[in-house]
């Protein structure tokens, strides 16, 4: 049974892909770009400043522009972020039971702490949650598994007591690489060109009060 479950955080507990896509548009617009919709951001919203830098300017992070116009978008990012943060439908019920079953959750999540903390904060989740791990606070984020092991150390819990649920295969991966059960949230940002069924998950969910059976 597991006795720890851990959340990923953009696309699993919480829909933060209208703020993600906003700077994103207020950074195109500022390079003469027209904003692009957002059906067609939310899908990339799970994969950070990268993912959308490559949907929004065709970049990678070998290119030479790729590092300041990073820092741009985290620097919009920045202003914006707080604006409409808002948890999936029934998440709030979802840890609510977990925690009436007497079981704890965190977060384990790639976005930065300077982001992570205030999201958790402002709706009051930090004094509930009994550990944040972030991307920037490990040397390695995920796909690797150190954050995920990060968070059973600061708990005091085995990977093999614990679940991680995530909407990103690299969650899949560095869940399976901690040794720990894992669970796809295809309620979250999910592309079409995704094949969640193919990431060797333990389980799949299509919304949140489904993990209950699983506890």
């Amino acid at each position: 049974m597991s006795q720890l479950i851990l959340f990923d955080l953009d696309g699993t507990l919480m829909d933060t892909a209208p703020g993600l896509g906003l700077a994103l548009n207020i950074q195109r617009e500022r390079h003469g770009l027209e904003p692009l919709p957002q059906d067609k951001i939310r899908p990339h919203a799970s994969h950070g400043s990268k993912g959308l830098l490559a949907l929004g300017f065709g970049l990678r992070p070998e290119d030479v522009s790729f590092a300041w116009m990073r820092d741009e978008y985290l620097a919009l990012y920045d202003e914006v972020f707080m604006q409409s943060p808002v948890l999936f439908d029934n998440v709030p019920e979802l840890l609510t039971a977990i925690e009436h079953k007497g079981l704890r959750w965190g977060v384990v999540t790639n976005k930065p702490r300077r982001f992570s903390a205030p999201l958790l904060k402002t709706i009051g989740l930090d004094v509930r949650s009994a550990c944040l791990v972030c991307g920037d606070d490990a040397a390695r984020a995920k796909p690797h598994p150190d954050t995920l092991l990060m968070a059973c150390e600061l708990v005091k819990t085995k990977p093999a007591e614990c679940m991680y649920v995530g909407d990103a295969e690299r969650d899949i991966q560095a869940g399976q690489a901690a040794a720990m059960r894992t669970v796809v949230a295809l309620y979250g940002y999910i592309d079409a060109t995704d094949r969640p069924h193919e990431w060797g998950a333990d389980a799949l969910i299509n919304a949140p009060l489904e993990l209950l059976a699983m506890l």
